[in-house]
């Protein structure tokens, strides 16, 4: 193999897509990997992360592996928690669920946990990357306003730190860009250990 092994990240978020490259990092292909990401009954917030950012590189595996073209490449794939105690919020769909979410980080801190994991042949290897929000008292006509925008949808905990939510934030500790689902030092520091 000639120069670099190729690089394929196992998501189709624009959000990923944009983290990787604001690191200088270009994916030679996309393969989003479907996956149940319900928690396991008892699951902790940080196994939960680390369980399906491993299923994902598992699941882009095996469909590099039926491209010719992608033979012998990095897969890298992530997936991020948000979890006030032991309690993993939800991916809404449904505009109850968001409300009952953000109910829920009102006036409280919780933690967002993002699991990057790397799979190169034999070799794998996985960081999570930890931070701690918290949120101002959010008043009623505010989060119902929110949860109108349509933005909480399909977001883990049902906000985007990079958007609107953005004002609802009044302490940060950890890695912005793992917050919006991608830590980009430890995704930088993964991939120059693989030798990509």
């Amino acid at each position: 193999m000639i120069g670099r092994p190729k690089l394929v990240l196992a998501s189709g978020s624009p959000r990923r897509v944009t983290l990787i490259n604001q690191a200088g990092i270009e994916p030679d292909a996309l393969r989003p990997a479907n996956v149940d990401e319900t928690p396991r009954r008892g699951e902790l917030p940080r196994a939960c992360a680390n369980r399906l950012a491993r299923a994902k590189a598992e699941v882009a595996l095996d469909l590099v592996r039926a491209d010719e073209e992608l033979q012998g490449a990095y897969i890298l794939a992530a997936d991020t928690v948000v979890a006030v105690g032991r309690r993993i919020l939800p991916k809404p769909e449904l505009v109850d669920d968001a409300s009952e979410c953000l109910r829920l980080l009102s006036g409280r801190e919780h933690r967002v946990l993002t699991a990057v994991a790397i799979k190169f042949e034999a070799r794998a290897d996985l960081v999570v990357s930890e931070s701690r929000v918290r949120f101002c008292d959010l008043a009623e006509p505010e989060l119902q306003a929110y949860v109108e925008s349509g933005e909480p949808t399909d977001k883990a905990g049902a906000y985007a730190i990079q958007g609107r939510a953005a004002a609802f934030v009044t302490e940060l500790h950890g890695s912005y860009s793992g917050i919006m689902g991608l830590p980009l030092y430890e995704t930088a520091q993964l991939i120059r250990k693989f030798g990509s």
